[in-house]
């Protein structure tokens, strides 16, 4: 039987100051009312913050003693970007923060989210046990895993997980070493790719899909082009965009424009807030801007 509303927990730990776009995050995960985020930060209490999003403050020091304590491990890295290696282990890490969920997710505060549920339904849901938006690896910008003893330790699978976490290089392990155990030889072409998986007991029980993102990176638009759009429209929580007409995204992962032309961007606070709680916005290249009626 199908599990017609399965409960949702996106674990995020996040250090050092919040973004200028929190604000939109915020909002874009409001609107997806029954799904929770649980984010470990020194960052503060944002502003109005939504009642399905609970930050827990804590010192990125204090945070890695407690990975340490879970982990068994000496966790001490000297730059909070090291956490993206840890991500596959974050469902074991807070284990006792996942009762009562049927699903996990980590993932990362680049994104907007669209409407997830329209995207992972029910009936989507039931069929795996990892759901991963991009075709031939794990998106370290959402990935949700059933909450299960099976999948909380599968981390553990990585080769010399122990030594690659405590070290300070950043190995990338969320989207390269962890998606290794699920896809076998995923420079295939694609026939061959298919028919590899299907020896893959891990891979049998979950979904690569490609949900088209991140524009603007090395995955060619669905067309195949690099005819990548432009804008991308937020309206009461429907994401689309000016080249897909109607089509609705789950998310889009602003990785480029933010890299590329928001890095100089200092915009008004007050006037983030107040495009931020509208209905509608628009996310371009220059940032974010009111849409006009």
């Amino acid at each position: 039987m199908i599990n017609p509303n399965p409960r949702i927990l996106f674990i995020i730990p996040y250090f050092g100051r919040w973004p200028f776009w929190m604000p939109f995050f915020l909002e874009s995960c409001r609107r997806n009312a029954d799904i929770n985020w649980l984010l470990f930060s020194d960052c503060g209490i944002p502003q109005d913050l939504p009642k399905n999003v609970q930050v827990e403050e804590i010192g990125f020091t204090e945070y890695c003693k407690l990975v340490s304590s879970r982990l068994a491990i000496d966790f001490a890295p000297t730059n909070a970007y090291k956490l993206c290696d840890i991500k596959p282990a974050l469902g074991y890490i807070h284990e006792d923060r996942l009762h009562g969920y049927d699903f996990w997710a980590f993932g990362d505060i680049d994104v907007i989210y669209g409407n997830l549920r329209a995207y992972f339904t029910a009936e989507r849901l039931s069929r795996n046990d990892l759901f991963s938006t991009h075709e031939r690896r794990v998106a370290g910008h959402l990935c949700l895993m059933r909450n299960t003893a099976c999948k909380r330790e599968l981390f553990m699978q990585i080769k010399n997980w122990r030594a690659r976490f405590t070290d300070n290089e950043h190995h990338a392990l969320d989207e390269g070493a962890f998606s290794r155990l699920f896809l076998w030889r995923k420079n295939f072409p694609k026939p061959l790719f298919k028919l590899v998986g299907k020896f893959n007991p891990l891979r049998r029980r979950s979904e690569f899909t490609e949900a088209f993102s991140t524009p603007g990176g090395a995955i060619k638009w669905h067309d195949g082009s690099s005819d990548f759009p432009n804008h991308w429209y937020w309206r009461d929580g429907r994401l689309s965009n000016d080249r897909d007409g109607d089509r609705c995204f789950p998310y889009f992962h602003f990785l480029c424009w933010k890299q590329d032309w928001w890095k100089l961007a200092i915009p008004d606070p007050a006037r983030v807030r107040q495009i931020a709680e509208s209905s509608s916005w628009i996310i371009d290249q220059t940032g974010f801007h009111q849409e006009k009626s």
